[in-house]
């Protein structure tokens, strides 16, 4: 045996978070990556969903914003060859940053090697055998193979995960044929863009923002930064593509052309890359001590959703892992993990795959379908509703025992006073450990929280939504109400 309590194979935000959560539940994570060093293609361009607000609660959410590329916030998401127009809120419902993916894995990967996370890059796993203790994996190193054994292996390893494949779980769906290539570039000499967002070329006259459909694919336009445009063009392909594979200009530029049929002038690069969808979900997301989280163990056929959910699976399975580690998790615990991660993945699949048979259709009844769909987004209860399923902000997991309102959420970033001073829930959740939160000054739940091995806070709120809350580490609420039930709740969750 080593000293490692997890082994984490994939250096990707999954990977990285989920190494993070561990030190901070005091488990001791390795993290094996493949890669020799970091990548450099940006396979998505932001964060958006609960995960903000998760990271807002850790105290991190400061220093991903340090990491914006593009100081102008999404008003308009896309979904499916519509759009949704949050520029009516005052507060969206659906928050964006716009971060590039290899500085987002360099922050994470700063934050979890000062937690005392080691990562392990040129490091792939090429075996892993287990038995009821452990896991050994069979490791190709720079200096060559070796074995490395610990009680657990999560695969954060991708949408062509090998270590689901050794561990033996399916991953049943659909591959689609469509092709996209993104491209920001700076605007050259020959490309006139219009106050509306509209471009105009010399070949092709004024070509409109948003999505135009041709026999061959969809030429998406659109322009969040001055002198910045951003078009994407979609076609179908019955071959994969290797998104590891950097995309040129050259590469984009005849991908416009066969859409659009001539020439766009196209500037300096910003960004450049490519991906293919699927839709899959692994049939589960363990297998005895081998655990699956991220792109190994869903594929979502939209953008803007991957990294929020596979985040999150890292926050809710860490503090489970550690439990059970060290031998404080009451019966159950780990296999909750699954329960609640696999329902909020078809759940994300719901959504996404929506948006396939919005986009995919070229005739006129797809043309009625996606007018008729936009106007339904004109109503406001329906783009909130829209937002917050893509978001997963209405995601509620089962809690038994806990019939409050605020069971199974997320829990709100209340403002709080107490004897020390102002605080607020995402102080409290800062450490990562479960908290109680008392509103009406009731000693004796204090007592059997603090018995459980829970922290503690009195408070009071101007808006109190219940007497006590029971928050998980997570972030979501195990328990709330006046008392009765708590000590259930209090035994399934921390023993």
């Amino acid at each position: 045996m080593t000293d490692v309590d997890v082994i984490i194979v994939g250096a990707g935000p999954t990977g990285l978070m989920l190494a993070a959560e561990l030190r901070l539940a005091g488990a001791r994570p390795l993290v094996l990556e493949r890669r020799p060093e970091q990548g450099k293609t940006p396979k998505a361009h932001g964060l958006s969903g609960q995960i903000l607000d998760l990271l807002h609660y850790r105290g991190l959410l400061e220093r991903v914003r340090g990491l914006v590329t593009d100081p102008v916030p999404p008003h308009r998401f896309p979904f499916g060859g519509v759009h949704v127009d949050l520029t009516r809120f005052e507060e969206p419902p659906l928050k964006a940053l716009s971060v590039r993916q290899p500085l987002l894995e360099r922050l994470l990967e700063e934050h979890a090697t000062e937690l005392g996370a080691e990562v392990r890059r040129g490091h792939e796993v090429v075996g892993l055998s287990q038995d009821d203790t452990s896991v050994t994996a069979r490791v190709r190193g720079p200096e060559g193979e070796y074995e490395l054994t610990a009680p657990y292996l999560v695969g954060c390893d991708g949408g062509r995960s090998p270590v689901r494949s050794m561990a033996g779980i399916g991953f049943p769906g659909t591959t689609y044929p469509e092709v996209n290539r993104i491209g920001q570039v700076k605007i050259p000499e020959g490309l006139t863009v219009h106050d509306d967002g509209d471009i105009e070329t010399p070949e092709l006259g004024r070509i409109k923002a948003g999505f135009t459909r041709t026999g061959t694919g969809v030429f998406a336009l659109g322009s969040l930064t001055p002198g910045i445009v951003f078009i994407q063009t979609t076609e179908d392909d019955p071959g994969e593509v290797d998104d590891d594979v950097p995309m040129t200009l050259a590469e984009f530029g005849e991908s416009i052309r066969r859409v659009l049929g001539k020439e766009v002038p196209l500037g300096e690069p910003v960004r450049l890359s490519r991906y293919q969808f699927s839709a899959r979900q692994a049939e589960r997301y363990r297998e005895g001590r081998v655990l699956l989280a991220g792109d190994a163990a869903h594929l979502l056929p939209s953008t803007g959703t991957a990294i929020n959910v596979g985040m999150s699976d890292s926050v809710n399975l860490a503090w489970k892992l550690a439990a059970e580690i060290q031998g404080r998790a009451p019966e159950g615990l780990l296999d909750t993990y699954h329960a609640e991660r696999h329902a909020a993945g078809a759940r994300a699949l719901l959504q996404s795959q929506a948006q396939v048979a919005l986009r995919r259709g070229h005739d006129e009844a797809a043309e009625a379908l996606r007018a008729v769909f936009q106007e339904l987004l004109d109503d406001e209860q329906a783009a909130r509703r829209l937002s917050a399923h893509v978001a997963g902000t209405d995601l509620r997991y089962p809690m038994p025992g806990s019939e409050h309102a605020l069971a199974g959420t997320f829990v709100p970033d209340l403002a709080l006073e107490t004897d020390q001073g102002a605080t607020s829930v995402a102080a409290l959740l800062r450490a990562a450990r479960p908290v109680l939160l008392d509103l009406a000054g009731r000693p004796e739940l204090r007592e059997l929280a603090e018995a459980a091995g829970v922290d503690v806070c009195t408070a009071k709120a101007e808006d109190r939504p219940a007497d006590v809350l029971l928050i998980r580490p997570d972030g979501y609420v195990a328990w709330a109400g006046d008392g009765d039930g708590l000590r259930e709740a209090l035994a399934a969750w921390f023993g």
